[in-house]
C-alpha cells in the first residue's frame, strides 16, 4: 500500500487505514466501472447463451443426455484450464489477456452462432470459449488490485457480487423469454456481441499496464508458472488458510444442486407448484448472498472483517443443519438465505488474499483457487445428489450443514493464529 503522508499523526493515519470506502466512491473510479461495466455484459450474454445452447441442442438431438453433457462442459475447462493458463495474466499484460480472450470468445461463439454446425463442432467451440474464460477471469482479479487500493478493492468486490448474482438471476429468468422472440441461434449472436462490447469497453475505460512479471520468475513455460504458483499458494500456511476458506462452498453450496428433488419433497400440501418452490430455493442463497455482501462491504470495518471471518463461515453452514427437521418451505428459505449472508466472509478472505500474494504472482494464484472452487462445487454436488438417491435431501443438506461447519471450526481456530500478521500487513 502507498505510504501516508508525513503530515498526518499517528491516530489520524490508524483512523484513514479504518475508513471504509463508499459505493460511490468506487464507481466514481473510471477504470473499475470499466473492468464492472465489462465483466456484467459478459456475464449477461453468457447466462442467455447457456439457454440457448440448451434449447438448440436438445431442439436438434432430442437427447436430455447430450443436453446435460453440453451443459457440464461449460464447468470441466475452467478445472483443468485455470492451472495451465491463469498464469498468462502474470506473464503479459493483463488488460491486453482480457482483450484477446474477449476477441476471441466473440469469434468462436460467433461461429456457434452459425445454423447447421454439426454437434461435434459446436462442443469443442464450446469449450474453448469457456477455457479462454480462465486466463480472463484471473487477468481481470489480478487486475482488480491495481484499480482499487485498500478498503476500495472489498467494495469494489462486494459491488462486483452483488451484480454478478444479480445478473446471473435475470440471466436465467429472462433468457427462456429472450429465446422465444430471438431463437437460440441469434441468443448466441447477441453473446458474441456481448464480448465485443466488453472488449471495446476496456479499451476505452482501462489504462495499458506493463506485464507484472518480476525479476527472476521462472516464465519458461505455462508448467513452471503453474508448479511456482501452487508453490506460493500451499507453501505459505496463510495463504493454505485462505484457500481452504474459499473453496468451504464445496458444502454450502450443495443444496442448490439438490433444490429440484428438496422442492419435491417438501410436505407443503401441494400450496406452492414445484418449478415455483425450486426457483424459491435455488434464488434464497443468492439473495443473501447479496445481502451479506452489502452490510459486509460497507458496514464493517476492515480489522473487524478479518476478526468475524471466522465467525461468518461456520455461519454459512450452521443454518443448515436445521434442515434435518424437514421444517416447512418458509422457514427452508430463511435459513437458506441465512447461509447465503455468512457467504460474505468471501470478501474478507479474498482482500487478505490480495495481501499476501505478490503482485507479479496474482493471475496464477487466482487462476489456482478458482479452478479449486469450480472443482469443490462440482464435487460436493454430485456426493450430495449420489447420497441424495439414498437418503433423501433433507438428511443430506443436513449433513454437508455439519460438516462444513466443523471444518469451518477448525479453520477459524487456525486463523486467529494467522490474523494478527495480516492486519498488521494491511495497516502498514
Amino acid at each position: 500500500m502507498a505510504a501516508t503522508k508525513p503530515s498526518r499523526l499517528p491516530g489520524r493515519h490508524r483512523r484513514a487505514h479504518e475508513d471504509q470506502a463508499t459505493y460511490g466512491e468506487v464507481i466514481a473510479i473510471g477504470e473499475f466501472r470499466a473492468v464492472w461495466l465489462a465483466q456484467g455484459m459478459s456475464l449477461l450474454g453468457d447466462q442467455l447463451a447457456q439457454v440457448a445452447l440448451a434449447v438448440l441442442v436438445y431442439n436438434r438431438t432430442g437427447s436430455p443426455l447430450a443436453t446435460a453433457a453440453v451443459y457440464a462442459l461449460t464447468y470441466l475447462p475452467p478445472i483443468v484450464g485455470g492451472p495451465l493458463l491463469a498464469g498468462l495474466a502474470d506473464r503479459y499484460p493483463r488488460r491486453r489477456v482480457m482483450l484477446l480472450c474477449d476477441v476471441a470468445r466473440a469469434m468462436l461463439v460467433a461461429l456457434m452462432a452459425v445454423p447447421g454446425m454439426p454437434f461435434p463442432v459446436l462442443c469443442v467451440l464450446v469449450f474453448c470459449v469457456v477455457l479462454l474464460g480462465a486466463p480472463f477471469s484471473a487477468a481481470r482479479a489480478a487486475l482488480l488490485p491495481e484499480v482499487l487500493e485498500g478498503d476500495r478493492y472489498v467494495t469494489g468486490s462486494a459491488l462486483q457480487n452483488m451484480t454478478n448474482q444479480a445478473v446471473q438471476m435475470l440471466g436465467f429468468a429472462a433468457g427462456g423469454a429472450l429465446i422465444a422472440g430471438l431463437g437460440p441461434y441469434r441468443a448466441l449472436a447477441l453473446d458474441a456481441a456481448t464480448f465485443l462490447a466488453s472488449a471495446l469497453t476496456l479499451v476505452a475505460g482501462v489504462r495499458r499496464r506493463v506485464a507484472p512479471v518480476a525479476a527472476g520468475s521462472d516464465t519458461s513455460s505455462v508448467w513452471a508458472m503453474m508448479r511456482a504458483g501452487g508453490r506460493l499458494v500451499f507453501g505459505d500456511r496463510r495463504l493454505r488458510t485462505l484457500v481452504l476458506f474459499a473453496w468451504l462452498c464445496g458444502f454450502y453450496v450443495l443444496p442448490e444442486g439438490l433444490a429440484v428433488p428438496y422442492a419435491a419433497g417438501l410436505d407443503d400440501g401441494g400450496l406452492v407448484p414445484v418449478p415455483v418452490a425450486t426457483g424459491l430455493l435455488m434464488a434464497a442463497m443468492p439473495t443473501g448472498t447479496v445481502l451479506g455482501a452489502f452490510v459486509f462491504g460497507r458496514y464493517v470495518t476492515p480489522t473487524r472483517r478479518l476478526r468475524v471471518m471466522g465467525w461468518m463461515a461456520m455461519l454459512t453452514c450452521a443454518p443448515l443443519i436445521v434442515c434435518a427437521m424437514r421444517p416447512p418451505l418458509h422457514v427452508v428459505l430463511i435459513l437458506w438465505v441465512l447461509s447465503g449472508i455468512g457467504g460474505a466472509y468471501q470478501l474478507a478472505a479474498n482482500a487478505a488474499f490480495v495481501q499476501c500474494v505478490p503482485p507479479e504472482r496474482r493471475g496464477q494464484a487466482f487462476g489456482l483457487v478458482q479452478s479449486g472452487l469450480l472443482a469443490v462445487q462440482g464435487v460436493g454436488i454430485l456426493v450430495g445428489g449420489a447420497l441424495a438417491q439414498e437418503l433423501g435431501p433433507e438428511p443430506v443438506v443436513a449433513l454437508a450443514g455439519a460438516a462444513g461447519l466443523s471444518v469451518a471450526a477448525v479453520l477459524a481456530m487456525v486463523w486467529t493464529e494467522s490474523r494478527t500478521e495480516i492486519v498488521t500487513k494491511v495497516h502498514a
